[in-house]
């Protein structure tokens, strides 16, 4: 069964919301083993949603609509379906009774406009609503199954778990197929000269399917596989892991939801040891990256943005020698830091983060930056040259402060 997602709404135009939903709903089907390849955002307009559904239901098994079933002019979803299937608009007194009386358990009087949520197109079911007023519809335009929830997450996932995908599950006949994908993150190398490595597997693979995501400096490689069970799935996947982590060797370096933070932290627990972090341009983008994971606060000793070149000398006890040697741009000043960091909060490990993230320079050209590593087996510091804005640089030297300081920690430092 293929479904689509139709999203309606002119907010998620404007990017005044982000489309969270078609996500929620993509991850539900995925589990429910539904095929999902297309989805759809279209504004408040009768005409363009109109027209958003008839192409839908000409490619689909199933549609999906959230949003524009509230009660006010916008709201237009309903409008829409009458359009799409050349029905008459009806309306059910007994949901009006129903709406009526929960406004009165709330003490309220109802604004007449609610009534819109009463009304539906001909040959509708509507689907009930346990955490709002505006029901849901459930109809059939030609052999598309087409389904209208609210866009409030609140209302609509308990909506797509209860009636929703059990549903098109019991439609499809087979309980039991499943879709199942596998992340394997790595960092180290370009998106490009991965695709390379890889691209035999890309090509040939139909089942498991291999996908890219290059994000904040990480490059995520997708394993998905369809089958008629996750553990089915789960062996079709294995084979194709081992052989990618055979040709990236250290590149991989976690699996799933295990961020490098993690990784980082679980080293350090792992040795007995307490991390700490120095900032300059990264303004703590480090340290609130590894407290961000619960039960950081076990190996997390605490961060110092020392800005200027008195915090660093007053806060971390940089040598003013080595900044008027070096500048603050170096890999001395990086390492100064970081051992510093370790000595003013009583840490065995410390990453230290300086540069340049522009667009004004500062020593050197903008993009330039240092990342430096103390632990008790050694201490290294490299210079980066990172590409983008200044929010882009920042967000790659902390991505890059975080994965030295991984590889470090396991001995295996990296190339200068």
């Amino acid at each position: 069964m293929n479904v689509e997602v139709l999203a309606v709404g002119t907010e998620l135009l404007l990017g005044q919301i982000v489309n969270g939903n078609a996500a929620d709903i993509g991850a539900r089907l995925a589990d429910a083993g539904l095929a999902h390849y297309r989805q759809t955002v279209v504004g408040d307009n009768v005409e363009r949603i109109t027209k958003a559904i008839t192409e839908a239901v000409a490619r689909a098994d199933a549609l999906i609509i959230t949003g524009g079933i509230g009660p006010t002019q916008d709201d237009l979803t309903r409008d829409a379906l009458v359009a799409a299937a050349g029905v008459p608009m009806m309306f059910s007194e007994e949901y009006a009774e129903h709406l009526r009386a929960w406004w009165e358990r709330r003490g309220r009087s109802m604004p007449e406009t609610n009534l819109r949520q009463a009304e539906y197109p001909h040959g509708a079911e509507m689907i009930p609503n346990e955490k709002g007023t505006a029901p849901g519809l459930r109809m059939r335009i030609g052999s598309c199954w087409i389904f209208a929830i609210p866009g409030v997450p609140q209302e609509m996932l308990p909506m797509i778990d209860g009636h929703i995908i059990p549903f098109l599950v019991a439609e499809t006949g087979d309980g039991t197929s499943a879709i199942v994908s596998r992340l394997l993150r790595t960092w180290g190398d370009s998106e490009s000269r991965i695709a390379e490595v890889l691209g035999d597997l890309y090509d040939t693979g139909s089942n498991p399917t291999l996908a890219y995501l290059a994000s904040g400096g990480e490059i995520k490689l997708r394993l998905t596989a369809r089958a008629a069970s996750r553990a089915e799935a789960d062996l079709l996947i294995d084979p194709v892991e081992t052989e990618i982590r055979s040709r990236l060797g250290s590149l991989v370096f976690a699996v799933g939801d295990t961020t490098v933070e993690r990784v980082v932290l679980g080293l350090c627990g792992d040795a007995g040891w307490r991390v700490a972090t120095a900032e300059s341009a990264t303004g703590g983008l480090v340290a609130a990256a590894l407290t961000s994971v619960p039960g950081s606060s076990a190996v997390f000793a605490g961060g110092i943005v020392a800005y200027s070149a008195k915090a660093k000398v007053t806060l971390l006890g940089v040598p003013q020698a080595i900044i008027d040697e070096h500048g603050m741009v170096s890999e001395e000043t990086g390492i100064a830091m970081a051992r510093g960091a370790t000595e003013r909060l009583g840490a065995d490990v410390a990453v230290g983060v300086t540069g340049s993230a522009g667009p004004d320079v500062l020593e050197h050209p903008a993009g330039t930056m240092v990342i430096a590593v103390v632990t008790p087996g050694g201490q290294r510091a490299r210079v980066l040259r990172l590409p983008g804005d200044r929010e882009r640089v920042r967000a790659y030297a902390t991505t890059s402060a975080l994965h030295h300081l991984r590889l470090a920690l396991t001995g295996a430092w990296w190339k200068a």
